[in-house]
C-alpha cells in the first residue's frame, strides 16, 4: 500500500508508522488521519507484528492540523462553514478524524510514540493515543487552540492527567517540554534527544518477547477501565465543542483574521494573552 502522508516499514517484531510531511512540520491534512488508520490496521493484520513504534520525520513529531490550509484559506473548508452553520456536519467530518486518531488508542498491539521537536494541538491528540509516549526532554507538548479555535477532541488529557492538571494545561493552552509532562505524569518518560531513539527500541523490544496474545488481553484490560469512565461520551461532548469552538464569535474572528494577516500572525495574537479582539467574553 503506498501512502501520501507517512511512512510505514517492518523489521522482525516492530512495524514503525512515521508522519511524513516534515517540510509542513508533519501537520494533519486531509489524508493524514485515514492512513494512520489504515496503517494501524496494517500491523495489526501482520501476524509477525507485536509492538507499533509511532514518530515523526524531520524537526518535530506533529504541527497539528494545516491551519495554513484550513484557516488562512478564504471562504469555507473542511473546518470552517459560512453561518448559519450545521454542527453535525463539522461533528461528522471531526469524529471520523478522532476515531481515525483513536485506531492506535484501540489497536491490538500496543502503540509507543517517539516525540522530538513539538506534539501541538492535533499533534498531542495523536502522541496521546499511544499507549506510550517518551519525549525528548526538549520537546514541546500542549493544546495552544484552547485558547480559540479548539477542543482536544480525544480528551486525553483529562485521562491522563487527572482534573487539575488537565485544567492547568486546557485552560491556558500553554506548552510544556518533555521534563515537565513527565514530572506531571502526562507521558511516561523524557530522555536527552540523543538518548531518544535507543530508549524508544529498548522498550518496544522489551514488548516484543511477550506473546501477542497476552499483549492484546493486557491492553484490552486497561482501555476498559476507561471506557467504564466514560471515554466515548467525553469525546463526543469534545468532538461537539470543538466544532463550537471554530464557528463562535471569537473563532469566526480567528478565521477572518487569518484570511486577512496571515495564520501565524493570528496565533501570536491568540497566544500573547491580549483579550481577543471583539470579544466581550
Amino acid at each position: 500500500m503506498a501512502y501520501e502522508t507517512l511512512l510505514y516499514e517492518t523489521a522482525g517484531r516492530i512495524a514503525r508508522i512515521t508522519l511524513n510531511r516534515p517540510e509542513r512540520l508533519n501537520a494533519i491534512g486531509a489524508k493524514m488521519p485515514g492512513e494512520i488508520r489504515a496503517a494501524v490496521e496494517r500491523a495489526n493484520a501482520d501476524d509477525a507484528i507485536h509492538v507499533i513504534i509511532l514518530a515523526g520525520a524531520g524537526r518535530g513529531f506533529c504541527s497539528g492540523y494545516d491551519l495554513k490550509d484550513f484557516a488562512e484559506t478564504k471562504g469555507e473548508n473542511p473546518g470552517v462553514q459560512s453561518m448559519p452553520w450545521d454542527p453535525m456536519i463539522d461533528f461528522g467530518f471531526m469524529k471520523r478524524c478522532t476515531d481515525d486518531f483513536f485506531s492506535l488508542w484501540r489497536s491490538y498491539k500496543p502503540v509507543i510514540c517517539k516525540v522530538h521537536g513539538y506534539a501541538v494541538a492535533g499533534g498531542s491528540d495523536i502522541a496521546l493515543c499511544a499507549d506510550i509516549v517518551i519525549m525528548a526532554e526538549d520537546a514541546k507538548i500542549g493544546y495552544p487552540p484552547a485558547r480559540v479555535w479548539g477542543c482536544p477532541t480525544t480528551a486525553m488529557w483529562v485521562y491522563r492527567l487527572g482534573a487539575e492538571k488537565a485544567k492547568r494545561m486546557l485552560l491556558t493552552g500553554d506548552l510544556v517540554d518533555g521534563r515537565q509532562a513527565k514530572e506531571m505524569g502526562l507521558v511516561y518518560d523524557a530522555v536527552p534527544a540523543s538518548e531518544l531513539d535507543a530508549a524508544v527500541d529498548a522498550l518496544a523490544q522489551r514488548m516484543a518477547g511477550v506473546p501477542k496474545n497476552q499483549l492484546m488481553m493486557q491492553k484490552l484490560m486497561i482501555n476498559q477501565a476507561y471506557e467504564n469512565m466514560g471515554l466515548a461520551t467525553t469525546q463526543m461532548f469534545a468532538t461537539l465543542f470543538d466544532g463550537i469552538t471554530r464557528h463562535s464569535p471569537e473563532g469566526m474572528w480567528f478565521k477572518s483574521y487569518s484570511e486577512e494577516h496571515g495564520f501565524h500572525e493570528a496565533v501570536r495574537l491568540r497566544d500573547s494573552g491580549e483579550p481577543i479582539p471583539g470579544s466581550k467574553r
